[in-house]
């Protein structure tokens, strides 16, 4: 089974390209936008982190969305090369590598950007990004099989070796030279979930009740790991190396393992998939699109403003009201939504069950709640893309999405290391800063600045240029 998994690879491209926007818009002056439009923990104006302030944004999503894209990818890299004849202690093992260049991915990426050299990067900090893009490409580059791999190792152990020595030279914001202690949080964390999840999906494939059991034990350390005395306790605080591994970040996997279970669907129901559902009615679907839709916009409206009964009573009525659209579909295709539909229920209707536990759901510090009820949205936001690719095959109306979420390291740093470094050293940010007169022409520059970043992305995706940990 060669074919992609479009509509996965558009809510990953999602994830990041939302990611990139929610940095690039302002966060100060006269172009601060209003509170939502921003992490719900960090309002404006003065952009104070409030732990105790609960709600959710749509930038509070982008990230478990990628959490859970990067869990239902699982099925697919595996399967495939267990298909193929790959042992088990490879597969481990190639989950053991693969979270340490992620490890190294988070370490040379923060060193190299600008913003951590420098508050106001000058010429030689936008530099060291373009630098610093150049030897993480290096590292991380696809190369062809035409070369030999022992030098391919050669070249990325020298590059390596480069990168640290350089590093080591530079004076950062917050300490001078090479930290283990510096590196991007984001990438830090799916380094931890990437090598557990993997492993986790390997050993119980076909067996969902064991990875539910998996979350439930979670679950029992998240409400237990704070009690003096306990066992939980002792492995919860258990960081032989805190720069690398914290228990903490495990419980992303309460994304990440509901990720998986949806992505052995998909990966099954391609391999059956038939021409079938051209015999549904166009309404359905059109229909399904618009309540998977309305259901996101209606749980961010309900959670940030706090108005939970009422969010709660919407809630009912569109799951309902999506209930009763699946209900006698026909189609192979309306059928796999319908299983994504009840998991997507569930789990939502899950996570807004334990929304007063712990104060509210909250991003940072993160709740049971937000990792429930992310997981939910982000099932339905899969649904609508892959209404878009999947039954009206307009797979081209996302394929910007698609093509970043094939690409998603070169994507995630594109604005950070290319996109922004050439801007300021060809004199064109200034253009661009002269539109923070007023928000929402703030926000129309972080717009452009984002697209900037998706198409350079996409440039490097059509020329296959592909980088891989």
């Amino acid at each position: 089974m060669n074919k992609r998994a479009d509509a996965l690879d558009a809510l990953r491209g999602f994830a990041i390209i939302t990611m990139i926007l929610s940095g690039a818009i302002p966060f100060s002056g006269p172009a601060a936008l209003p509170g939502w439009m921003y992490h719900a923990q960090l309002p404006p104006p003065d952009h104070t982190f409030n732990p105790n302030l609960p709600g959710i944004t749509w930038v509070d999503l982008v990230f478990p969305f990628f959490l859970f894209s990067m869990g239902a990818a699982f099925p697919f890299a595996l399967k495939r090369r267990l298909e193929k004849g790959a042992t088990y202690f490879s597969l481990i093992w190639q989950a053991v590598q693969r979270g340490f260049l992620l490890l190294v991915f988070a370490l040379f990426l923060q060193h190299s950007k600008p913003y951590a050299l420098s508050t106001n990067p000058e010429a030689f900090h936008w530099i060291m990004g373009l630098v610093g893009f150049i030897i993480l490409f290096l590292i991380y580059y696809r190369y062809p099989d035409s070369i030999n791999k022992k030098v391919i190792l050669l070249i990325k152990i020298l590059v390596g070796i480069g990168g640290i020595v350089l590093f080591s030279q530079l004076t950062y914001t917050k300490g001078q030279g090479f930290l283990f202690s510096r590196s991007d949080i984001i990438i830090l964390v799916l380094a931890n979930v990437a090598l557990f999840g993997s492993i986790i999906w390997l050993f119980t494939q076909n067996k969902i009740l064991i990875r539910l059991g998996i979350l439930a034990f979670l679950l029992a350390f998240r409400i237990t790991h704070n009690i003096d005395g306990s066992w939980t306790k002792i492995i919860w605080d258990a960081t032989p190396i805190p720069e690398v591994y914290k228990f903490y970040y495990l419980q992303y996997l309460f994304i990440v393992i509901p990720g998986t279970i949806v992505g052995d669907f998909i990966y099954n129901w391609m391999k059956t998939e038939t021409t079938s559902q051209l015999e549904e009615r166009k309404i359905i679907p059109t229909m399904l699109f618009i309540t998977s839709i309305s259901i996101i916009i209606w749980n961010l409206f309900g959670l940030y403003s706090r108005l939970l009964i009422l969010n709660l009573i919407g809630n009912i009525f569109l799951l309902f009201s999506t209930y009763l659209i699946l209900k006698n579909s026909k189609s192979d295709l309306l059928h796999f939504y319908k299983k994504l539909f009840y998991w997507a229920m569930f789990w939502l209707l899950l996570g807004l069950s334990f929304e007063s536990f712990e104060g509210g759901i909250k991003k940072d510090p993160s709740t049971l709640s937000y990792y429930l009820v992310t997981t939910g949205l982000a099932i339905f936001c899969l649904i609508s893309f892959s209404i878009i690719t999947d039954y009206f095959k307009k797979n081209k109306t996302v394929q910007l999405l698609i093509d970043n979420g094939q690409n998603p390291m070169i994507a995630y740093l594109s604005n950070s290391h290319i996109v922004m470094p050439i801007l300021a050293l060809t004199g064109l940010s200034s253009l661009l800063n002269s539109m923070l007169i007023n928000p929402w022409l703030g926000f129309l520059k972080g717009l452009i600045v984002t697209l900037i970043a998706a198409i350079v992305t996409g440039l490097f995706t059509k020329k296959k240029i592909f980088w891989r940990s």
